[in-house]
C-alpha cells in the first residue's frame, strides 16, 4: 500500500538535507569554521569580522539539528508502517549516518578543521543525501507500481555502470572536498571532473539509447544529463570566479555562491546517479546468454 504522507515526508527530509549541504558549503567557502572554532560564543565578545562566520556556522548547526530530528522520526515511521524489512534497515542506516555525521562535525570543530575529518564529514553528507533520495524513491507510488523489465543489451553491462557511476562520483566529490579544505591541488579535482563527467555521460546516454521507451529509466537519465551539464558549467564558473577574486582579502560573494551552488548540484548529480543505478538494477535484466552461462557453470 502506498503511503503518500510517508513519501512526502521522505522528500521533505531530502530537501532539508540538500539545504544542509548548502549550509556546510557556505561555512567552508566563507572560511567561517576557521573564524569560530569554539562556537557557541557570546556575540558581544566577537570582533565585527567574526559575526558573519557565526551566522553561517550557527545556521549550519541549526539545520543539522533539524535534519537529525527529521531522520529519527523517519526511521521510527518506517519501522512502524513498512512491511519491507530492508527499507526499515535502510532507515536505521540513514539515522546511524546522521549520528556519525554529527560526531565528525564535532571533531571538526574540536580539533580546528583537521583535513581528513573535514573531508570525511563532507563526503558522508553526500552519501546521506543520496540515501534520503533513495528512500523517497522507494516510498513513491511509481516504485510500488513498478514498470516492465527489459534486457541488458550486452557489451559493457549497464548493471555494472549502475554500481560504478555513483562510486566514481563519490570519489570526485571527495576530491572537491579535498580541494576546498586545501588538502590537494586543483588539478586533481579537474582531472577527476573529466573522468566523472565521461562516466556519467556514458551511463546516461547508454540508458537513453537502449531504453528510450522505458519511462522511469528515460526520465531519470534525462535528469542526470541535465544536472551534469549544469554542474560542468558551475564548475567552470566557480574556477573563473576564484581566479578573478584571487587577490581579494576575504572570500567574495560571487566566488562563494558559485562554489556553494556547485557543491549542491554535485550532491544532486550523485543522488540522481544513485536513483538511476537503483532503477537499472531493478528493471534491467542480465543478458539471457550471460544468465544461461552462469547457470551452466553452477551445474
Amino acid at each position: 500500500m502506498w503511503n503518500p504522507w510517508l513519501n512526502r515526508y521522505a522528500y521533505l527530509l531530502a530537501i532539508a538535507t540538500l539545504l544542509l549541504v548548502v549550509a556546510g558549503a557556505s561555512v567552508t567557502s566563507n572560511e567561517a569554521g576557521l573564524s569560530v572554532p569554539d562556537w557557541p560564543l557570546s556575540y558581544g565578545k566577537l570582533m565585527p569580522e567574526m559575526t558573519g562566520g557565526i551566522f553561517y556556522e550557527h545556521g549550519h548547526r541549526m539545520i543539522a539539528t533539524t535534519v537529525g530530528f527529521l531522520s529519527i522520526f523517519l526511521a521510527v515511521w518506517l519501522w512502524r508502517v513498512e512491511s519491507r524489512g530492508w527499507l526499515k534497515k535502510l532507515g536505521l542506516a540513514a539515522l546511524g549516518a546522521v549520528i556519525f555525521q554529527g560526531l565528525l562535525g564535532g571533531l571538526t570543530v574540536l580539533y580546528l578543521l583537521p583535513k581528513p575529518v573535514s573531508i570525511s564529514h563532507a563526503c558522508l553528507a553526500q552519501v546521506f543525501f543520496s540515501c534520503t533520495m533513495a528512500i523517497a524513491l522507494f516510498t513513491s507510488k511509481g516504485w510500488l507500481h513498478g514498470a516492465p523489465e527489459v534486457e541488458d543489451s550486452g557489451g559493457i553491462s549497464l548493471r555494472s555502470l549502475a554500481v560504478g557511476t555513483p562510486v566514481v562520483l563519490l570519489g570526485q566529490l571527495a576530491l572537491g572536498a579535498g580541494y576546498r579544505h586545501k588538502a590537494i591541488g586543483l588539478i586533481w579535482h579537474i582531472l577527476g571532473a573529466v573522468i566523472a563527467t565521461g562516466v556519467v555521460l556514458f551511463f546516461a546516454v547508454s540508458v537513453l539509447s537502449y531504453f528510450q521507451s522505458h519511462r522511469p529509466l528515460r526520465r531519470t537519465a534525462v535528469a542526470l544529463l541535465s544536472i551534469t551539464f549544469a554542474q560542468v558549467f558551475l564548475g567552470v564558473g566557480a574556477y573563473m570566479s576564484r581566479i578573478a577574486t584571487l587577490e581579494a582579502p576575504q572570500p567574495m560573494p560571487l566566488m562563494v555562491w558559485f562554489t556553494v551552488i556547485h557543491v549542491a548540484v554535485g550532491a544532486l548529480t550523485m543522488g540522481t546517479a544513485v536513483l538511476l543505478g537503483i532503477q537499472v538494477l531493478r528493471y534491467v535484466r542480465r543478458p539471457r546468454l550471460e544468465v544461461e552461462a552462469r547457470q551452466m557453470a553452477t551445474t
